[in-house]
């Protein structure tokens, strides 16, 4: 599964921005889906997760609430809605991939991902 993250850039402190993951080579629908973010200097940390087929999805409690996750099946692609961003909401978001047997499934791990897309970078500012 290849994957391609767009839609990173700059944005002010309480403003909106939402990311794409477009798939290809691979089977979408069988794929469970999350995001990560990796700020400098930091550890590359969970922010969210949708079951293959979008049903269930989950957020770490730091964007829980302003940020959304979800799927277009048809269109082989993940998206983020991000809101209410803060400057500390600054990093490299990458969206991951990773073939599941169930609708349950949700990875919150990065060593459940085998599959990574290049981050997009995401600057809110003060």
């Amino acid at each position: 599964v290849q994957l391609q993250a767009s839609g990173g850039g700059l944005v002010q402190a309480g403003g909106s921005l939402g990311l794409s993951c477009a798939a290809s080579g691979g089977t979408f629908s069988n794929c469970g889906m999350g995001w990560f973010r990796q700020a400098p200097g930091k550890e590359r940390e969970f922010v969210a997760a949708i079951n293959r087929n979008g049903a269930r999805t989950y957020y770490a409690d730091s964007v829980e609430g302003r940020f959304t996750i979800s799927r277009d099946n048809a269109k082989n692609t993940v998206y983020l809605q991000m809101n209410r961003l803060k400057p500390e909401d600054t990093a490299d978001y990458y969206c991951a991939a990773t073939y599941s047997s169930s609708d349950y499934f949700i990875g919150t791990s990065q060593y459940e991902y085998p599959y990574w897309g290049q981050g997009t970078l995401v600057t809110v500012s003060s």
